[in-house]
């Protein structure tokens, strides 16, 4: 049987979704916890990795096992489970169905606020900055445009190419004006391209990188030698989609969507 789980995770104490040796990730946790559930050795297949720090609103993993899974196994397992990490539902999926390569198309939000906040401090990126966000909804227009990425990515050598196609890149502010967040989606990400992006577009918006010059990075194809990426706990990963599953993505797991009357930004 292959299972598909749907969860969501604070990444705040994690190295990231994938598991490696001598630290603590989301995926060790869960298989370990799974495992001692079903009584059998269980791997667990994401739908991409997430950074050091990084937290996940909607995330998706399947399982193969000859165990049949049942709503107790859904309370138990949360039950075992840290608080920071939720199993929302299971179902069953096809054979040929894998949470990594038969997504379409991923949705991250960066937030930043730019007012201190002590609650905040986890879940949001802190700027004591007040950016032009019009010039920064213009570079990102730009960005929109292109498919070759080879200038933001952390280690473009890494990758088979650094091709993706953007399908939309947006920008929101509260009412306040005192929080912003950064909305892109794509068919695929490269290792660090949000965090790089995030960081390249709050220099245009401070008029340290004019929008001709970040145009030029991408056209340029070259990463710098001094690549900076945004702090890792303003990036989540929000949507995955997949043409099986008709779920409509909620965002009540996600605090920050939730609190505040969000306004796009218009170049």
């Amino acid at each position: 049987m292959r299972y598909f789980f749907r969860i969501s995770y604070k990444g705040t104490k994690y190295r990231g979704w994938q598991r490696q040796l001598n630290v603590v990730s989301v995926q060790a946790i869960i298989e370990d916890n799974l495992s001692k559930l079903l009584k059998e050795k269980t791997i667990c297949i994401g739908c991409g990795r997430t950074d050091a720090g990084v937290h996940s609103s909607q995330y998706y993993f399947h399982i193969n096992t000859d165990k049949i899974w049942n709503e107790q196994h859904l309370f138990v397992v949360n039950k075992m489970l840290p608080s920071d990490v939720v199993v929302h539902d299971v179902f069953e999926a096809g054979a040929d169905d894998h949470a990594q390569t038969s997504a379409k198309e991923r949705t991250y939000n960066y937030f930043i606020h730019t007012k201190e906040n002590p609650f905040l401090s986890e879940l949001s990126s802190y700027y004591n900055i007040k950016p032009d966000l019009n010039k920064m909804a213009k570079a990102a227009s730009i960005f929109s445009k292109y498919r070759e990425f080879r200038a933001f990515c952390k280690s473009p050598d890494k990758h088979n190419h650094t091709r993706c196609r953007i399908f939309s890149l947006q920008i929101f502010t509260d009412s306040s004006e005192t929080s912003f967040r950064i909305q892109i989606t794509a068919n695929r990400f490269l290792r660090g391209m949000i965090r790089i992006l995030v960081h390249e577009l709050i220099e245009v918006g401070m008029g340290i990188k004019s929008i001709e010059a970040f145009e030029t990075m991408i056209k340029n194809e070259i990463p710098s030698k001094f690549l900076q990426l945004a702090p890792a706990q303003g990036l989540y990963l929000s949507k995955v989609k997949y043409p099986f599953i008709e779920l409509d993505p909620s965002d009540e797991f996600c605090p920050l969507l939730k609190m505040n009357q969000w306004i796009e930004v218009k170049e």
